[in-house]
């Protein structure tokens, strides 16, 4: 039980007791207040955030059922999940498990290393264009892929 009275408001202090408003007037003077306003940290530029993974597949997802000219409804049903949730893993809202990302890849006549390997060139190119992040492994070649075994020219 609350220890004020039942239509009695209760005040929460927005700053302690004793401690003095940054700007205008010190309370209760009409006059400037006592410390000087303090300058804010200056303001940091956010660093480009790195794509989620689960974008990169559900991207190329949808890229290659596109390019095949075929409906979410054609591709859910050939990959035996629901038409919702092919549409939320296209749009990123959904993490896969790798059973239903092979499911949609061979639905899309994919393997699930070829649907991997294409989000991993999106990935990096995405690298590629984002300033001071180009670096690539030292086996990589222009024009090269890497499939997760070897180097593919």
């Amino acid at each position: 039980m609350s220890p004020h009275a039942p239509n009695e408001a209760r005040v929460i202090p927005l700053r302690p007791k004793g401690a003095q408003p940054r700007t205008g007037t010190a309370p209760g003077t009409g006059t400037a207040p006592r410390t000087a306003p303090q300058p804010g940290p200056a303001p940091r530029t956010a660093a480009p955030k790195e794509p989620l993974w689960r974008d990169l597949v559900g991207e190329t997802l949808r890229r290659e059922r596109l390019a095949q000219e075929r409906t979410l409804k054609d591709v859910a049903e050939a990959a035996r999940i629901s038409m919702p949730y092919l549409s939320e893993l296209e749009r990123g809202r959904k993490e896969a498990s790798s059973e239903v990302l092979a499911a949609a890849a061979r639905a899309l006549g994919l393997g699930l290393g070829d649907l991997l390997s294409l989000a991993q060139d999106e990935l990096a190119r995405g690298a590629r264009n984002r300033p001071g992040r180009g670096r690539t492994s030292p086996t990589a070649r222009p024009g090269g892929r890497y499939d997760g075994l070897c180097l593919v020219a």
